[in-house]
């Protein structure tokens, strides 16, 4: 990837475990009265899903960026229980261990659900938060699947568990260039980024030891889910811009932008953008646009 030439590549310490994360700064020292920023990547995805936001970003922003734990060049240990609060706890860690100023965090599906839940908790040391289709659940949502729903829910996920089988089909399956091209194809409206460079992105780390079993705590319909968005949205105390790719068939449905307008606080920006899921990728030049805007103005 070209933006790494720019940027500085290291490992750090998660857990005990290897965590793979770059940064990079503008040339002038004049960055003690600015925030950083932290961009989290999505499920499946890595730093280098952020490849045409970090050259942009860093012009004038200190930017980290990490592979969250389980996924890209980071360790992918069997013996965690894979979720929301283990990578809200990772970006936490980092921001304070590594970073050690206030910082936007920026991200997108699940690492939009840590970049919020690590504001929420960070008090200080988060600056603000920026969200691009972030997952999560609300707890109106929750309580409808108290009846048959999760009655259906738990028998799903007592069938994906028992059956190992099951389990190592859909993974091999889902690692396989053309069906990553597929998904991606679906959630792109402009498919001019889904090049071999994203998809080797993130087909080369499904191959790596341990990919499988992060699949399956994951892929667990009863695993961890982490705590409400609506929760975390009373917690929050800093700007909250939200940037919606408005034909994300996974996180844009009208429903889940009701609840959003509902439980998101005062201090809270939206942009509609003309993309799918990952907008950031999609058409970087905009949302690189809205988000320094949006920092200026804080």
């Amino acid at each position: 990837m070209a933006y790494m030439k720019q940027s500085k590549v290291e490992k750090w310490n998660y857990l005990d475990y290897p965590i793979h994360t770059i940064s990079s700064r503008p040339k002038e020292d004049e960055l003690l009265s600015k925030p950083a920023i932290l961009l989290i990547h999505g499920f499946g995805a890595s730093t280098d899903h952020w490849r045409f936001n970090i050259p942009t970003l860093s012009n004038d922003y200190e930017v980290h960026a990490f592979d969250l734990i389980g996924f890209g060049k980071s360790a992918k240990p069997s013996n965690l229980a894979y979720g929301g609060n283990l990578w809200k706890d990772q970006a936490i860690n980092y921001i304070k261990e590594k970073i050690r100023k206030p910082t936007i965090l920026v991200g997108n599906s699940l690492g939009g659900y840590a970049a919020l839940a690590a504001a929420a908790a960070l008090g200080e040391m988060s600056a603000g938060v920026v969200l691009l289709n972030a997952a999560g659940y609300f707890s109106d949502e929750k309580s409808k699947t108290k009846t048959g729903i999760a009655t259906v829910r738990d028998t799903v996920a007592g069938i994906f568990l028992k059956n190992v089988v099951l389990q190592r089909l859909i993974f091999e399956n889902m690692r396989k260039p053309s069906a990553i091209r597929r998904t991606l194809n679906q959630v792109y409206i402009n498919k001019t980024n889904v090049d071999d460079d994203l998809i080797e992105s993130i087909r080369k780390p499904s191959l790596d030891k341990g990919a499988f079993d992060v699949f399956k705590s994951v892929f667990n319909p009863s695993g961890p889910q982490g705590e409400p968005l609506d929760s975390l949205f009373k917690k929050l105390k800093v700007p909250l811009l939200l940037l919606w790719g408005n034909k994300d068939p996974w996180m844009n449905t009208p429903k889940k932008r009701q609840s959003y307008s509902k439980y998101v606080p005062p201090l809270t920006s939206e942009v509609i953008l003309d993309a799918g899921h990952c907008p950031h990728d999609e058409i970087p030049d905009q949302v690189n646009r809205h988000i320094l805007e949006w920092i200026k103005k804080l």
